[in-house]
């Protein structure tokens, strides 16, 4: 009798569910190809954690959280790949002379004797989800397939110096960098820190380096995560050839640089390192944002704008003159919402010129110019020039003091449409923040049109997406209405971990918009000076929906989670107090 028909039985058995619901399931599954326990959580009838907390029950055996559980690679190396996929198990620590595996079916023998065989370890069970299972056998055998390249790489160094010869080549194509892994190991070690970031959907490495460590981390869906830790002795040497690559001075140690690389993927496609270079005690740490162009999400109707604010938004821009303010922290997502305004306003009709710190992407028929502090030429003196330009829509990057807010609100003020940047917590906030920076409330009220804040917050994986109970109290304490609750019904959405998402139960972002168009009600506030916590009560009174509110729809619409909604926005109730 095979694990699941086993499994099946002794739910209905113990009354877990019934017999038409497991014949149900039985049909889903093979509809689907997946597992029992799949099909089981796919239609509702008992969950996955239910099922193994079941099976732990009639066995006797503990249960185990394996999204908890850090996977050890080594572990791959005694059990294979193969013993894993084909039993449903997976090695996860060793104690002593036993091997603690985790299995779905802990009266699996076939399993137990084999493991028991191959390893010469007493094996001890645990039982888990079988998707759980499959999840962390992806996850363990991708890391330990990802510390085979690194410690091949990292094997051909000698603990003497590392010399490796001049390369002038700025555009570097894939291709040449597999040819280059039989040439220096630094280059094969950076190498494969680039590509590696690919693959795993990073949007930055970190390569940072302490008194006794060198850590590498890539940033995925907006949090970082520790991906190797190469000998403290190869700084200098990766450090160089990162330069080299990015075109910049290797002899400079004691200033930052910034500079780009250029990589050609196979069948045309391109991605751009931003690259940032800061002298910091222990040496230099290099911070590298890749630039993906064929990501370049600019569908506004595929950012995540709700109906209204996408309404709001559209409007705004059209508008033949005025300010729309985009707001919120580094790597919120401002510059694509951007991006994604200019491509809707690209026109043979419109005059459009953009000023950038740095330009990022590249957009056809605009007008796009790159800062440089150091020569002068910084956001106000391009303002400046663009109004000599007979322009109709321009783009500054950030409004970061009085004279560039100056000249912004007074080219909005004179017939120009205007979108800009700043840093601020909400888009309340940022009318208070043009105040303080001396612009007169007059001007910010007939200038403004439009303020957005924005967050992103990760996607759950679609792959592994299952329901989970919520207790209402905890909804209501996160900022659910009354009807949000019931709506809810005490179940939202939630990922488990599997191989898609590497274990994380995230796959992909997604942005959280407030918008703010300036109501006559918020600029007669503003002209009495009125504060953010007056202009935010008035704005939700008027129709604003804040960045919370928002992430709250996207919990209830399944696309995100509690967690990360309290992760990347703040409450609405300490906001208005403070």
């Amino acid at each position: 009798m095979s694990s699941g028909n086993r499994l099946g039985e002794l739910l209905v058995r113990e009354k877990r569910i019934s017999l038409t619901q497991l014949k149900a399931a039985q049909d889903e599954q093979k509809r689907t190809g997946q597992n029992l326990t799949y099909a089981l959580a796919k239609l509702g009838y008992i969950s996955e954690k239910e099922i193994a907390n079941f099976l732990a029950q009639e066995y006797r055996v503990p249960s185990i959280d394996l999204n908890a559980v850090e996977l050890d690679p080594e572990l791959g190396k005694i059990v294979t790949k193969e013993i894993c996929e084909k039993h449903r198990i997976v090695p996860i620590s060793r104690a002593g002379t036993s091997l603690i595996v985790a299995m779905s079916d802990p009266t699996n023998l076939n399993a137990i004797d084999a493991v028991r065989f191959l390893s010469n370890y007493n094996v001890e069970p645990v039982v888990a989800s079988e998707n759980a299972i499959l999840a962390a056998i992806e996850r363990m055998f991708q890391a330990q397939a990802q510390a085979s390249d690194i410690e091949d790489a990292l094997s051909e160094f000698a603990d003497g110096d590392i010399e490796f010869g001049d390369d002038e080549e700025i555009e570097t194509n894939a291709m040449e960098l597999a040819k280059a892994s039989e040439d220096a190991p630094i280059v094969r070690l950076c190498n494969a820190i680039l590509l590696n970031a690919i693959k795993v959907r990073a949007s930055d490495i970190h390569i940072e380096p302490y008194e006794k460590k060198l850590r590498v981390r890539y940033r995925i869906d907006g949090v970082l995560r520790e991906e190797m830790s190469p000998s403290i002795k190869m700084k200098n040497a990766i450090s160089s050839r990162i330069k080299i690559m990015s075109s910049l001075d290797i002899a400079e140690r004691r200033l930052p640089q910034d500079g780009r690389i250029k990589l050609k993927m196979p069948g045309g496609k391109e991605m751009d390192y931003r690259v940032s270079v800061l002298p910091t005690i222990w040496g230099e740490k290099i911070v590298m944002r890749l630039l993906d162009k064929s990501n370049l999400q600019l569908d506004m109707t595929k950012l995540g704008f709700e109906k209204q604010a996408l309404e709001w938004f559209m409007k705004a821009i059209h508008n033949p003159f005025g300010m729309v303010l985009v707001t919120g922290p580094t790597g919120s997502g401002k510059t694509t919402t951007l991006y994604s305004a200019l491509s809707e306003l690209n026109k043979i009709s419109e005059n459009i010129s953009t000023a950038e710190d740095p330009v990022e992407y590249n957009l056809q028929g605009i007008n796009q110019c790159q800062m440089h502090d150091d020569i002068g030429l910084n956001f106000a003196a391009a303002l400046r020039s663009f109004l000599r330009q007979d322009p109709d829509i321009i783009m500054v990057g950030e409004i970061r003091d009085f004279e560039t807010a100056e000249i912004g609100v007074k080219a909005a003020l004179t017939g120009h449409m205007v979108l800009s940047t700043l840093h601020t917590n909400d888009a309340p906030g940022t009318v208070s923040r043009l105040l303080n920076m001396g612009i007169e409330p007059f001007m910010v009220t007939a200038a403004t049109t439009l303020v957005l804040a924005q967050r992103l917050a990760r996607r759950i994986c679609t792959e592994c997406k299952q329901e989970v109970k919520v207790a209402p109290d905890a909804l209501r304490e996160i900022g659910f209405k009354e009807e949000e609750v019931a709506q809810a019904n005490g179940r939202l959405w939630k990922g488990q971990g599997c191989g898609n998402c590497n274990g994380t139960g995230y796959r992909g972002r997604v942005a959280l918009y407030e918008v703010m168009p300036m109501w006559d009600e918020l600029k007669e506030l503003v002209l009495q000076g009125a504060s953010a916590a007056e202009l935010k009560t008035q704005a939700i009174r008027c129709g604003l929906r804040t960045l919370r509110m928002s992430g709250i729809t996207k919990c209830l619409e399944g696309v995100t989670t509690t967690e990360e909604i309290i992760r990347v926005t703040l409450s609405d109730v300490n906001k208005s107090a403070t």
